[in-house]
């Protein structure tokens, strides 16, 4: 009979919570409606008139630090510059030299400098988003970002090989000299696909799958944490004390997400130079 009162009380305890695994329905929130109370649809309720979800509102913001930053940094500039100007400078020259002007050239990299520079800091301030605490998602995780990015690549590459070669640039990018005709039949689709399809594809699939993936660690990492030490360690299981190995995996894994937000920028801009560099080349 003594033993009824133990099996009533712990039968009464609260259970650990399980755990939660991340999933992709992260990258698709709830979706904040502006609607317009005087205009009503069928269904009775009212006509949304502006939408906003998560991730667009982390884009504005992102673009907008960004902006702010940049502005912070050049608006007084000084010859012997603060920690704060020489860290812009530092960035600026290495976008401009080593990646803009090594690939196109003095010239031609004054001329595409302006697109590829906001390309570079753009796609940098949105993948950092990622690893900031209350934002915790990277700008460009889902595919819309990517999409325009590699879009805007695409036009930029095509449009300085018209420009550069107006006659031949089509021409020899599907149809390469030195070629017996009847190869063509095999390498002219092979450079279509190449040049005009896998180009703008691998770039905005490269820089989701990276944003994605990174994203998907770290709330794996922290929401096996929040497990082991609220659900387990907090109940009794010992079992909790791995939260401590999947804290330090976190953590590690955000120092790695710093270098991958900025390597996914360097990567996707170089690439967009690259190709800018292939459309210009002389033998178009």
């Amino acid at each position: 009979m003594s033993a009824l009162p133990l099996l009533a009380i712990s039968a009464a305890a609260p259970e650990p919570e399980p755990f939660h695994p991340p999933s992709l329905s992260e990258f698709f929130p709830e979706v904040f409606l502006l609607t317009d109370p005087t205009a009503v649809g069928l269904s009775g309720a009212e006509e949304p008139i502006f939408g906003l979800n998560r991730i667009m509102l982390i884009r504005f913001l992102a673009v907008a630090v960004m902006m702010l930053i940049l502005w912070l940094a050049v608006r007084n500039m000084r010859i012997v510059p603060t920690r704060f100007q020489a860290g812009a400078e530092f960035l600026l020259g290495f976008v401009r030299q080593n990646v803009i002007i090594d690939t196109l050239g003095e010239k031609d990299g004054r001329r595409f400098m302006p697109v590829l520079m906001a390309m570079f800091f753009g796609i940098l301030a949105m993948n950092i988003t990622g690893i900031i605490p209350f934002l915790n998602i990277a700008g460009t995780s889902v595919i819309g970002m990517p999409l325009v990015l590699a879009l805007v690549a695409y036009v930029l590459f095509i449009y300085a090989g018209l420009k550069k070669h107006p006659g031949a640039f089509l021409k020899n990018s599907l149809f390469p000299s030195g070629v017996p005709w009847p190869i063509y039949f095999i390498v002219t689709p092979i450079e279509f696909l190449s040049t005009f399809i896998l180009r703008p594809v691998t770039l905005a699939l490269r820089l989701l799958m990276n944003m994605v993936a990174g994203h998907l660690l770290l709330v794996l990492c922290f929401a096996a944490t929040h497990f082991f030490f609220l659900s387990m360690l907090a109940y009794g299981d010992f079992l909790g004390l791995l939260g401590v190995g999947t804290l330090a995996f976190g953590l590690a894994f955000t120092l790695f997400e710093i270098l991958v937000a900025v390597l996914q920028a360097y990567v996707f801009t170089y690439l967009t130079a690259v190709y800018i560099q292939l459309a210009l080349a002389d033998e178009h």
